[in-house]
Parts: structure tokens; C-alpha cells; sequence
């Protein structure tokens, strides 16, 4: 017979340990641009444990805020590699044009909503209810309301809009201009356009630190990083990209992340194939992970900070990266030109 004092001793390190084993860990959801579907990794095996068909050209990935929806960009314009003249390119499909609804316990595809012409990336509201999409052809901004499904607004931006991204408290959001090298800020209750912030060359997409002060914008033919000052609505300084191996392209600047802590800022850096790691508080660069993948674009970073994850086009792979380390855990084969990448717990 057990001891009285004793008794309740092992039932309960049963639970414990129950409770620790079952505790879910993230997944990496992938757009495959090429390959029309959403690759889900497993970063624990590094292996792609489920796909999801869901039209053309996926490109920017975000999760709703409950984790329980991914909504992927869709396009029907014909993919065209830096240099290619665009008119000898095939027609392009409006009717591929969306964004698509993916509910992920089910892991289907359940609708694909109105978004504008060629949306390509887009954030979604604090409360869930809406996005904001740019359309890189039609140099605009589409709100969709997401309770109806429809376009409630489009707002005329800078000239081949791209990174979308919402401050902090959800009260304005900005989208980078490829062409006129700014950022435009809009107000999401009015859609007002507050200000053009000029960046760097060809700005792809911008984070916010987590008090929604300072953003960071990656600008990729400037091979460097703007600070953005939010309160006064303009620039305030740059970040130089350095790299000790050389490269024919050098530092091309593409998608960013944030640390869970809010101290580091992850930049994935294109064709050059590493990633920057720069320090908000000295809002520098720290050092810089060389040998990532070809083309690291879209970039996530686990909930407890300890790994990134970049997503590799030309490669065809996912790299899982340990982030005090810089070194390359696992390259997964995805296919299909990875573009975006979005981290998310299991449904």
C-alpha cells in the first residue's frame, strides 16, 4: 500500500508530464509561388507533412489573429524574373486574382475573396474583421471587409505597392512603394493617407518595433535598412548592410521579422542569400548569417525567438536556422519557388 503522504505523488507527475508532452509546438506554413499551394512544415522533423492547393501564384501569408485561418495572396500575373521584358510575358489572368481562405483544421481551401488587381502582400486588422492588400499593378491599396467578403475601399498609394504592414495599435497602416521609394501611411479608420516617408531604393516591405515607435524598412537596390521615426513621419537615419562574402548582387533587402522580445530585427536579404540580424537598441547591425539559401524572401521566427525560418525560391527549400548559433539547422525541400512563410500553432 502507498504511503498516505506519498500517494498523490505519481499521479500527479503523470499529469505534469502528460501536459509537457503534449505541448504543441509551431508550424511553418509556406506559399509556394510556382507551385499554387501552401507547404506545411514541421520544423521538429523538418519534413512537409501536409500541402494545400489554392490557385495561382500564392505570394504573402498572414494568420488571423486567433491562428485558426491563413490567408494567402493569389495572382494572375505571369511571373517575370528581374531584367525580363514584360511584354512578351503571356496575358494575365484576373480571374486567378484573390486572397484565398484557408481554414486550417481542416487544412482546405474555403474561399478565395476580392482583393484588386495582382495582390501580392497585405496585413490583417487587430480585431480580425479586415485586410488591407496591395495591388502592384494598379498602385493602390484594397480593404476588404472580411464579415461580407467584399472590397469596402480602395486607396491610391505609391506606384508599385508592396510591403504591408499595420502599426502596433492597429491605427494606421503602411504600404512601401517599390517605385517611389516611400512608404505611404494611411489612417485605418478614415483611409486617409497621413504621410509619404521617403525610404531606400526600391523598399520591400517595412516591422515595427513592439512599441510601434521605430519601423524598419528594407529597402533592396539600397542595400541597407531605413529607421523609420513614427511619431515625427519620417526617416530617421539608415542601416548599412555589410557582408564579408561577396557577392556579384550584393545585399538585396527583402522581408523582415521581429524577435518575440522585440530586441532584434531579422532581415532576409535576397539574392545575396544570408540574413541581418540588427539590434534595436543601437538600431545597427549585429552580425550577419551568411549561406542561408538562394534568395531567402519571406522570413518567420519561432514564438520563443530561438529560430528562423527563411524561405528559399530558386532553392526550393525552407531554411530552419538557429538564431544564437546563425547556423543552418535544416534546408527542407518545399518546391514550387517558396515565396512567404508564416508561423503558427497546430489547429
Amino acid at each position: 500500500m502507498a504511503h498516505p503522504r506519498t500517494s498523490w505523488v505519481l499521479p500527479l507527475l503523470a499529469l505534469v508530464l502528460s501536459c509537457h508532452k503534449a505541448t504543441p509546438q509551431p508550424l511553418i506554413y509556406v506559399s509556394n509561388e510556382d507551385g499554387g499551394d501552401i507547404a506545411i512544415v514541421d520544423p521538429n522533423s523538418a519534413q512537409v507533412i501536409a500541402r494545400i492547393p489554392v490557385g495561382k501564384r500564392p505570394r504573402g501569408v498572414k494568420l488571423s489573429p486567433d491562428g485558426k485561418v491563413l490567408y494567402v495572396a493569389l495572382s494572375g500575373s505571369p511571373r517575370a524574373s528581374p531584367g525580363v521584358d514584360e511584354s512578351k510575358l503571356p496575358p494575365a489572368d484576373r480571374s486567378a486574382d484573390g486572397i484565398g481562405v484557408v481554414d486550417l483544421a481542416a487544412r482546405k481551401l474555403v474561399r478565395t475573396l476580392p482583393a484588386g488587381m495582382d495582390p501580392e502582400s497585405f496585413d490583417v486588422s487587430r480585431d480580425g474583421k479586415t485586410l488591407f492588400v496591395s495591388n502592384e499593378d494598379a498602385a493602390e491599396m484594397t480593404v476588404i471587409d472580411l464579415s461580407s467578403g467584399t472590397v469596402s475601399a480602395k486607396v491610391a498609394v505609391g506606384r508599385e505597392p508592396e510591403g504591408v504592414t499595420l502599426r502596433p495599435d492597429g491605427k494606421v497602416v503602411y504600404v512601401t512603394s517599390e517605385l517611389d521609394n516611400e512608404v505611404a501611411a494611411v489612417d485605418t479608420s478614415t483611409l486617409a493617407v497621413l504621410a509619404h516617408v521617403p525610404a531606400g531604393p526600391r523598399p520591400r516591405s517595412l516591422v515595427f518595433t513592439k512599441d510601434g515607435k521605430t519601423g524598419f524598412v528594407a529597402d533592396e537596390m539600397g542595400a541597407m535598412v531605413t529607421v523609420l521615426d513614427v511619431a515625427g513621419g519620417a526617416p530617421a537615419g539608415s542601416i548599412k548592410i555589410e557582408q564579408e562574402t561577396k557577392t556579384p548582387l550584393g545585399p538585396r533587402p527583402m522581408g523582415g521579422a521581429i524577435s518575440p522580445d522585440g530586441k532584434l530585427v531579422f532581415v532576409s536579404c535576397g539574392r545575396s542569400g544570408a540574413v541581418v540580424v540588427i539590434d534595436v537598441a543601437t538600431r545597427s547591425q549585429q552580425r550577419l548569417i551568411d549561406g542561408v539559401g538562394a534568395r531567402p524572401w519571406g522570413i518567420g521566427v519561432s514564438p520563443d525567438g530561438n529560430w528562423l525560418y527563411t524561405a528559399n525560391g530558386p532553392s526550393d527549400d525552407v531554411s530552419i536556422i538557429e538564431v544564437a548559433t546563425g547556423k543552418i539547422a535544416q534546408r527542407v525541400k518545399v518546391g514550387g519557388q517558396p515565396w512567404g512563410i508564416a508561423v503558427g500553432m497546430p489547429q
